[in-house]
């Protein structure tokens, strides 16, 4: 549900045309030991969309051989789409992580970098610590209600087989609940 809050938060507060959901293919910094593979992580980004307007999915990831790296997808972003302006939705602690990224001066020349700030980071601190990176026209904050619903808890609570309704869409609860993903069958509905 975080993820969906960010996005609708961004599509109105920045005038963004539409938010592309990017599932990723291989992760490069880290696995989950309960990771559904990303053909599945896609179908449940298009179960969400298929409800919202405002979201489309790309499978760019998913096709794309070897670790996720977003300067990579970014690249071939606006290949696809060369009159484009492209924002890189992150929160706060991401934003503020964005030096240690592959890349990160390219990123920033690809695409504005849209924050949903939070409490433990501020704009000030995630300016000081992207520096020297950009100017500061590169980075554009945007309020997101604090939600406390991690990826983590949901496939924890699905493992025990506890309810994860109201934790993610409907449509999302169910496919989890159908497919038995991350363990035991999750309670759907309650």
């Amino acid at each position: 549900m975080g993820h969906l809050v960010l996005a609708q938060e961004a599509h109105w507060q920045l005038g963004l045309d539409r938010v592309v959901l990017v599932p990723f293919g291989e992760p490069s910094h880290r696995t989950l030991e309960t990771d559904p593979g990303p053909e599945v992580r896609l179908r449940m980004c298009e179960l969400v969309a298929a409800s919202d307007d405002r979201l489309t999915v790309s499978r760019i990831e998913i096709d794309r051989p070897g670790p996720s790296y977003t300067v990579d997808t970014l690249r071939e972003l606006r290949r696809g789409a060369p009159g484009d302006e492209l924002v890189l939705l992150v929160g706060g602690d991401q934003a503020a992580a964005l030096g240690s990224w592959r890349e990160p001066e390219e990123i920033l020349s690809l695409a504005v970098v849209g924050v949903a700030e939070r409490d433990e980071w501020r704009r000030e601190e995630i300016g000081e610590r992207l520096g020297g990176l950009c100017s500061p026209d590169r980075v554009v904050f945007f309020d997101m209600p604090r939600i406390e619903v991690s990826s983590t808890l949901v496939r924890r609570r699905a493992a025990l087989g506890r309810p994860i309704r109201y934790l993610v869409p409907d449509q999302v609860a169910s496919f989890i609940a159908a497919e038995s993903l991350y363990g035991q069958p999750a309670v759907a509905a309650g």
